[in-house]
């Protein structure tokens, strides 16, 4: 891995998947069967076959090969790709769903040239998805509307003690290496006890990781992009030092108010 960057994996960000990156080199991206040494018997495509990661061919569709051979092609010097196969470990029943929706939709509309708002909803929380697990339903409401200030900072102990968020989207993981201002993610916001918040982090992510899944096996949970709540990331409590501040959350090019109906 490159040397500037090895700190990075180390911010609050790669939270999930701290106890993969644990088992993997940390001078180099990791080999296919390095990846593959990780993978788990939860771990299979939409279709059932068990998930490998291969180099890429240009054979079939991406995501008909991950559901038909249970292969995800994956690149050998690429983060992108990389966190991908990473989140496919920490994340394997909803990877697995969102599998299966895109292969139906992909075998459902041949020859049309849109891809339609289903998979434009799998292909938003894939790339730029969030799991937040909330213990307290005033915070989940502050975060639905906007409200980033009185949620980040004048409830950052309550932020703290009673919500966890997760980072899904491979792309996101892919910017956090070297975040910017404005990197905004979509929020999948599920409720939690707060025993769940508290248990170690392999508890709480394949309980998250299954009610994901059943969230999106749904079809309302497809039916539009703005299910997903746009989440700054950057003003997650601890998740930036300079959001340590008050005044970091009086910016609006980064922390935008809702838009009216």
């Amino acid at each position: 891995m490159a040397a500037h960057l090895r700190p990075a994996l180390d911010a609050p960000i790669f939270t999930a998947l701290k106890p993969l990156l644990g088992r993997l080199p940390r001078d180099r991206l990791p080999r296919h069967d390095e990846l593959n040494a990780l993978t788990v018997p939860e771990g299979v495509s939409g279709g059932g076959a068990p998930i490998r990661f291969v180099p890429p061919a240009a054979s079939a569709q991406y995501e008909v090969r991950i559901f038909e051979t249970g292969e995800v092609q994956t690149r050998p010097d690429s983060w992108h790709d990389l966190f991908n196969a990473l989140v496919w470990l920490a994340f394997p029943r909803t990877k697995a769903v969102l599998n299966r929706h895109h292969y139906e939709q992909i075998k459902s509309r041949v020859g049309e040239r849109l891809r339609g708002t289903v998979r434009d909803v799998l292909t938003l929380f894939d790339e730029g998805g969030i799991v937040v697990a909330a213990a307290d339903a005033e915070l989940s409401c502050l975060l639905r509307e906007f409200r980033w200030k009185e949620l980040f900072w004048k409830r950052r102990t309550e932020v703290r003690r009673s919500m966890r968020f997760y980072v899904f989207g491979h792309a996101i993981y892919e910017k956090a290496l070297e975040p910017y201002k404005g990197v905004t993610a979509k929020a999948l916001i599920l409720d939690a006890a707060p025993g769940l918040l508290d248990a170690p982090i392999e508890r709480q992510l394949a309980e998250l990781d299954a009610r994901a899944a059943d969230y999106f096996s749904g079809t309302q949970a497809l039916a539009s992009t703005r299910n997903l709540s746009p989440l700054p990331i950057l003003g997650i409590p601890g998740w930036e030092p300079a959001n340590a501040s008050e005044e970091y959350y009086d910016d609006p090019s980064q922390f935008r108010p809702r838009r009216s109906p």
